[in-house]
């Protein structure tokens, strides 16, 4: 893995969206992986200020809570147009769908998108329990596209996008950890003192399921971009 640390967030906003933007330009198409979350949101806001020519970029989003509607005001859906989507002329968008009676179709027609559109590049952020997609720790490392319980953690942590605590859903379509491997080439930011021990972990903690993140070390290209705080359990490593 290539490990670039940076100090702040703001910082590792800047460096992901030119890696991301130089990875793009030039070609006649491109398959975009992207996150939801607070971890990307700085990345986003360069998209909408440089606003780059994004007219033959495909984009595909890790996951989608289940039981929202796509126009409901949590849904990743919503969070995807007002952050990127309404901004911007993509080719194409998608997210699963986890709003459909047949979960499992869903997953399937997902998975087959995205064996016809290989991901070129996959930004991905990481869970305090070193969670990539919603691929919570257990998670096989060839699962496909597929519906998660989310655990206690994760949704305290989604909790800040919610009226009510008891509003944030239990479950998420997300793409397997399988399904992010496939990505050509990933890129994964990390900010503050709280995702520290999940760095440490992927970095540098054996290759299991107890941390999905670890499955990153089997890939041939994965840039870390990390702030220092993030970063700082791995100094003396």
């Amino acid at each position: 893995m290539n490990v670039i640390v940076v100090k702040n967030a703001e910082e590792i906003a800047k460096v992901a969206y030119e890696k991301i933007v130089k990875a793009f330009e030039g070609k006649q198409e491109f398959t975009l992986g992207l996150a939801t979350g607070g971890s990307p949101l700085g990345i986003y806001e360069l998209f909408r200020q440089h606003k780059p020519n994004v007219s033959h970029v495909m984009t595909v989003n890790l996951d989608e809570y289940v039981g929202l509607a796509e126009d409901d005001q949590t849904s990743y859906h919503t969070y995807m147009a007002e952050q990127l989507f309404n901004h911007l002329n993509f080719k194409e968008n998608h997210l699963p769908d986890g709003n459909v009676k047949d979960l499992d179709e869903a997953c399937k027609q997902y998975e087959e998108l995205l064996e016809k559109h290989p991901v070129d590049l996959q930004l991905l952020g990481i869970g305090e329990n070193g969670h990539i997609g919603f691929n919570e720790p257990g998670t096989p490392f060839n699962t496909p596209t597929h519906i998660v319980e989310l655990t206690e953690s994760t949704r305290n942590a989604n909790k800040i996008y919610f009226e009510n605590e008891e509003d944030v859903p239990t479950h998420a379509v997300t793409m397997g950890i399988g399904s992010i491997l496939r990505a050509k080439e990933v890129v994964l930011i990390a900010s503050g003192i709280k995702k520290a021990e999940a760095v440490k972990e992927m970095l540098h903690g054996k290759e299991d399921i107890s941390c999905p993140a670890t499955a990153l070390q089997k890939h041939s290209n994965v840039t870390i971009v990390v702030d220092e705080e993030a970063y700082s359990l791995c100094k003396n490593k």
